[in-house]
């Protein structure tokens, strides 16, 4: 062989890896990347069947449900629109409570409950997760709205 014919084979080469290489690596990206999806959009059906994605809302007061002594627990997260029963089995996070802001990881079981793998709570009093705080806002904007709209047609 050449030189000149060594040196582009080891171009080709070295061109073919780093392809394979990129194209590794955005294999693993999509199998890790998680959605985060909004309860109402659960509600409507809207969730991908073949992998795991996120739902955050506010822990439903008296929701949350377990046998003493045992790990399997469920509890209704909310978004304020629509509720969603979240199965999880495992150790809370301390700042786990009624009222208060967190996100599940799991994916959609067969019963229509979230079968959550991993539960994250807020970290102080004053945070809550920028998705939980997006949803919110927007449903409690469109339920304004609404009582505004009555409101004004009531008045006519």
């Amino acid at each position: 062989m050449k030189p000149r014919q060594q040196r582009m084979l080891a171009v080709g080469l070295a061109v073919a890896g780093l392809a394979i290489a990129a194209a590794l690596t955005l294999r693993a990206f999509q199998d890790n990347m998680m959605f985060y999806i909004e309860i109402s959009e659960v509600a409507k059906g809207n969730v991908p069947d073949d992998r795991n994605f996120r739902v955050g809302g506010l822990v439903m007061e008296n929701s949350v449900r377990r046998d003493p002594g045992e790990l399997e627990m469920e509890f209704t997260l909310t978004d304020t629109e629509s509720d969603l029963v979240v199965a999880y089995s495992g150790v809370l996070p301390d700042l786990f409570r009624e009222g208060q802001g967190v996100i599940a990881h799991g994916r959609l079981g067969d019963d229509g409950r979230f079968m959550a793998d991993t539960v994250l709570a807020k970290h102080d009093e004053n945070y809550m997760p920028p998705e939980v705080a997006d949803t919110l806002a927007k449903h409690a904007a469109a339920k304004a709205a609404e009582a505004a709209a009555e409101s004004e047609g009531a008045t006519q």
